[in-house]
């Protein structure tokens, strides 16, 4: 659910992997036109409707392909020009960070009325600031399964709640003068409106600490799994060929403090609201990356939370 701190929100699911994904990425969408030639479900929205609302940023979901493709170069900005991500040939060549998901993904945008493009060809617009890209179940299985599959066995996890409605969240990002308090704020306004609109029961998805040197990030690795490793109910692992172990220490060598201090923003967003972290890590090395697996239940929200944002979908952040 986040890459480094530095994305600001970050990236819950990052780039997809074309070799990791060869059989699967045929079953999902050819990217071959660089989705170009794909009509993404945005392209339905007839009028986007507001999630939220702060001062002059907005929360909504992502009105047309035009909009999409433009939370994909705010990604590709993000991912390969600020953290230095090693970009693929297509999105490499378009200057969007793209994948085969986007074309089936809802994309949630925070834009800013007070920040103002002038397009070259068609009206000024509001500029989109940060965006987020939501995948629910029932699409994922018409189109050959979640983006996390490619680095986690989500198949038990799955199997053992078979009945309730999952959504994965990934592709998250934010322009560095927008990670405050209120665009994460406007975010998850946005997602929890999303997840009462769609009955959804359980989130989850790929989080990233930043760095491929497990060694290095003992303390962070080995603090989520003494704290918040997930119980059986919702315990899920790495594919076996990519399992890197997390207990790297006796929780009485952790540093706690120092620990909390250090984690991503969202890791500790998600460890708030009642998040559980999986059970190992993978590296990513396209990425720079050690990526865990966050499940939350909607369930296991902390209650002032629900409160906070409204039992009904139709609240508006203030």
């Amino acid at each position: 659910m986040n890459a480094p701190q530095a994305r600001g929100g970050n990236a819950f699911i990052k780039q997809w992997n074309p070799a990791a994904w060869a059989d699967h990425g045929r079953r999902i969408i050819p990217i071959v036109r660089a989705y170009g030639g794909i009509r993404p479900r945005a392209a339905r929205v007839a009028e986007p409707r507001s999630l939220g609302r702060i001062g002059s940023l907005e929360v909504r979901l992502a009105a047309n392909a035009t909009e999409v493709r433009r939370a994909q170069r705010l990604r590709f900005h993000v991912f390969y020009e600020e953290m230095r991500a090693i970009a693929d040939g297509p999105s490499r060549l378009a200057r969007r960070d793209i994948d085969a998901f986007d074309a089936i993904c809802d994309h949630l945008v925070v834009v800013d009325h007070d920040l103002i493009e002038r397009p070259r060809f068609g009206p000024p617009r509001p500029a989109i600031v940060g965006t987020y890209r939501l995948l629910r179940q029932e699409i994922a299985d018409r189109h050959g399964g979640f983006y996390t599959a490619s680095e986690f066995d989500i198949s038990g996890l799955l199997a053992r709640h078979k009945g309730r409605r999952f959504l994965e969240l990934g592709r998250s990002c934010v322009l560095p003068a927008y990670r405050t308090k209120r665009t994460v704020e406007l975010l998850w306004q946005g997602i929890w409106s999303y997840v009462l609109t769609h009955r959804i029961d359980v989130m989850f998805g790929c989080a990233s600490l930043e760095g491929t040197d497990p060694k290095a990030l003992s303390m962070e690795l080995s603090f989520l799994s003494h704290c918040a490793k997930a119980p059986a109910e919702w315990a899920a692992g790495p594919l076996p060929a990519r399992h890197v172990p997390m207990d790297r220490l006796s929780k009485d060598a952790i540093d706690m403090k120092r620990t909390l201090h250090v984690l991503p923003p969202l890791i500790k967003g998600y460890l708030r609201l009642g998040a559980y972290i999986g059970n190992g890590a993978v590296v990513d090395h396209q990425f720079g990356t050690t990526d865990v697996l966050v499940v939350l239940p909607v369930e296991a929200i902390h209650p002032r939370y629900v409160e906070h944002f409204g039992g009904g979908a139709e609240r508006q952040a203030a």
